[in-house]
């Protein structure tokens, strides 16, 4: 399924330009319009799927074996120091593109991409457990 007005549809579909170096039947992988750092990499599946918590189990198995097979190629070409894999799903987590992705970034010591978590404070034990057991409670059942 290709949806209107959406611009990794266009990619993906061969409407809107992209410097597209890998793809396989269902997925594709592409560098940003204003990548973080040389290499950065979008891999997107061909089908519109909103973000990957709306993916088919074969489809996102699928995608994280395609950034795998990606990122790999990655590391042998670029030889980075590391890499971040980094998906969002929803504006509150900073996705731009209504179109599930992945984000390989390829990481060097001293990089301008910078720091991706923030300091945080411990949380308290009682709350770890109350959080533990309604993922417990959800993951059985749900």
């Amino acid at each position: 399924m290709i949806v209107q007005g959406c611009d990794f549809c266009a990619i993906g579909s061969g409407e809107a330009p992209a410097t597209i170096f890998w793809e396989d039947e269902d997925n594709m992988a592409f560098f940003p319009l204003r990548p973080a750092v040389v290499g950065h990499t979008l891999i997107i599946p061909k089908s519109h799927f909103a973000d990957f918590f709306g993916l088919p189990e074969s489809s996102l198995s699928s995608l994280m074996q395609a950034a795998a097979k990606v990122g790999r190629g990655i590391q042998r070409a670029l030889s980075p120091d590391g890499m971040n894999v980094i998906t969002s799903a929803g504006a509150a987590a900073s996705q731009s593109v209504f179109h599930a992705h992945v984000h390989l970034v390829p990481r060097w010591a001293a990089d301008r991409f910078g720091d991706i978590w923030p300091p945080g404070e411990p949380c308290a034990g009682e709350v770890k457990s109350e959080v533990a057991e309604l993922l417990r409670r959800e993951l059985r059942f749900g």
